[in-house]
């Protein structure tokens, strides 16, 4: 059997083997993982406010649970897409000087450019590294933000009413400035009033 044959084998099936885990991530779905007590068991706030604050959080379960998806599906894809445009980039030009007649040399160099040019076209025109930090840092700051409130929630307001308010007030901004991300809105004049 040619070695260059073997290579273009090799290449490919290494390079199908390991977007398996980018695979599982775009067809599976992450939960949320519960981060400890919560405003059920807060002593900082009244038995209504604990209420409102739960319920608040129920509805925004949704919205974290498919930033978590989406961070998990992107951050794999551009993981993936790093390491195989980094991977080609060494190879093509190794490769080169080896290329002779034989039509499996040839081949093996421009499947590779190929692959190479198309993760760098998907990931540019999907914007996949901005979507990933977009996300990822979506649901960080609403965690923070989240647990800023139950462990110091003097921090938002001398009252309590002030301190929901304030509360509600900064999830609405991490959910806008996460949708604007999502496509690739410019700020309008609201968005520049809210922050």
């Amino acid at each position: 059997m040619d070695i260059w044959l073997i290579a273009l084998l090799a290449y490919v099936s290494l390079a199908a083997l390991t977007f398996v885990p980018t695979l599982r991530a775009i067809m599976g779905k992450e939960n949320l993982h519960p981060g400890g007590a919560s405003f059920s068991e807060s002593l900082h706030f009244s038995e209504e406010n604990k209420k409102l604050l739960e319920q608040h959080y129920s509805r925004i379960m949704g919205t974290l649970k498919f930033w978590k998806n989406q961070a998990n599906k992107y951050g794999h894809f551009h993981t993936y897409c790093l390491i195989w445009i980094t991977i080609s980039a060494i190879l093509i030009p190794v490769i080169t000087q080896f290329v002779g007649d034989g039509p499996y040399s040839k081949l093996v160099l421009t499947v590779i450019s190929l692959y190479t040019t198309i993760l760098l076209s998907l990931h540019r025109a999907f914007k996949i590294e901005n979507h990933y930090k977009a996300y990822r840092k979506g649901e960080s700051e609403f965690y923070d933000l989240y647990r800023r409130l139950l462990d110091r929630p003097s921090v938002f307001g001398n009252d309590e009413p002030k301190q929901l308010e304030t509360y509600f007030i900064e999830v609405e901004k991490i959910r806008k400035i996460i949708r604007d991300s999502e496509i690739d809105h410019f700020p309008t004049l609201e968005d520049i009033k809210m922050h």
